[in-house]
């Protein structure tokens, strides 16, 4: 892939290399052992940025085609599916979910604890496509502690590697909501159930759809649910903090999972990619849906899914524990957050950009205004310990000059 100037796009090269400083200060202090960094302006490439060690132990180098782990950055594909089913027909956005997954049809709604335990109520409307797309549904992820339901979530382990889409709706359906559908954001297992929705949909697995519909029209050839034998000494290795206050690999489930075949292919946090081929993905969008001679969605299609479909009591909305500082002035649309006022939102940039991040620190974001694309890999888990992506957003817009 070539790489422009800085300048033949509108970017101060002196300026530009704010982004390599911070990005390798933090591989030089040992807090990250991996980064990549790789923005595109009007259609070309002017900055990508391999940073320190795919793995401590092994020393190996961040190269260009490194692999990493997505997570939830995988929601936008998975959205994009959904809304390429809408334009086929296949269901209106405010069609209840139920509809498709009659498992989710009659779950009940947490409304409290009473004398004997959790009060439960009926849906006052039910689940619907919209819901899921927007984290309104009242569906969770586990990881809140304001809700004694979030602890069933917890005991039910809903998404195992080895289970099957079908298999996490029906432990879905078998829980309360948290809230009523329709009345809060919240961050959840909205999209996945959307991968459900896609196969139910389709007739197709949910892997099968993503690689046949998107991934090869796009030219997407390392993005999957994990990554084969043949590509495994490219996969990036996850840290967490250490005790000692360095950094350490992490194993577990939602770690492991991606080095090995398996058969729950999460929509929500489950793919494994490159910067070139997400830059692909980010480009189709940027260009309102097409690619070379693939087109996914119509340009009217974008421009809905890149709109505020919250209503101003849903905003701002926080993600996991954290606060709520970091969608101030943002919307959401329809699988991605969306900048409204970016004064408000206090970060330089523009209004209307849409962007999301992943559980690994990873993190894109889409300019139409500036015609601009952005995304930062690392491997390093919680996203929230440090200010990577705020960082490298003022790194970048510091840079642009015209």
């Amino acid at each position: 892939m070539g790489v422009v100037s800085p300048e033949s796009v509108g970017f101060s090269s002196e300026r530009l290399s704010r982004v390599n400083k911070f990005m390798q200060g933090y591989i030089d202090k040992g807090k990250l052992a991996s980064g990549l960094t790789m923005l595109a302006r009007r259609g070309e490439v002017f900055h990508f940025e391999p940073y320190g060690v795919l793995d401590l132990d092994s020393g190996a180098p961040v190269e260009r085609d490194t692999i990493f782990r997505f997570y939830s950055m995988t929601k936008p594909i998975t959205s994009v599916a959904v809304m390429m089913l809408y334009e086929e027909g296949c269901f209106a956005l405010d069609d209840p979910v139920g509809k498709f997954i009659p498992e989710l049809a009659s779950m009940k709604v947490y409304d409290g604890m009473g004398e004997t335990g959790m009060r439960l109520v009926e849906q006052r409307q039910p689940i619907t496509v919209r819901h899921l797309l927007t984290h309104t549904s009242g569906l969770s992820y586990g990881f809140h502690q304001d809700s004694p339901v979030e602890e069933m979530y917890r005991k039910a382990n809903i998404t195992p590697p080895d289970g099957t889409l079908q298999e996490m709706v029906e432990k879905l359906g078998r829980l309360p909501l948290v809230t009523q559908p329709g009345m809060k954001w919240r961050y959840s297992f909205a999209t996945d159930v959307l991968g459900y929705l896609v196969e139910v949909v389709s007739g197709v697995s949910f892997d099968r759809f993503l690689k046949d519909r998107i991934f090869m029209p796009l030219g997407m050839p390392d993005t999957s649910f994990y990554a084969p034998e043949e590509k495994l000494h490219r996969l990036a290795t996850v840290y967490g903090a250490s005790a000692n206050g360095g950094i350490a690999p992490l194993h577990n489930d939602l770690v492991d999972r991606h080095a090995r075949a398996h058969t729950l292919f999460s929509g929500g946090g489950g793919l494994v990619s490159t910067a070139s081929d997400y830059m692909r993905f980010c480009r189709m969008l940027l260009n309102g849906g097409v690619l070379g001679d693939a087109r996914l969605l119509a340009p009217k299609t974008v421009e809905m899914m890149r709109s505020n479909h919250l209503t101003e009591d849903m905003r701002p909305f926080a993600v996991g524990q954290s606060n709520a500082s970091d969608t101030k002035g943002c919307g959401f649309g329809l699988g991605f957050r969306v900048v409204m006022d970016i004064a408000q939102h206090g970060i330089i940039g523009s209004n209307g950009i849409y962007s999301w991040g992943g559980a690994a620190s990873t993190v894109f974001w889409i300019d139409p205004q500036e015609e601009l694309i952005a995304i930062l890999l690392t491997q390093f888990m919680p996203s929230s310990h440090y200010a990577l992506r705020r960082e490298f957003q003022i790194a970048t817009y510091q840079a642009l000059m015209e």
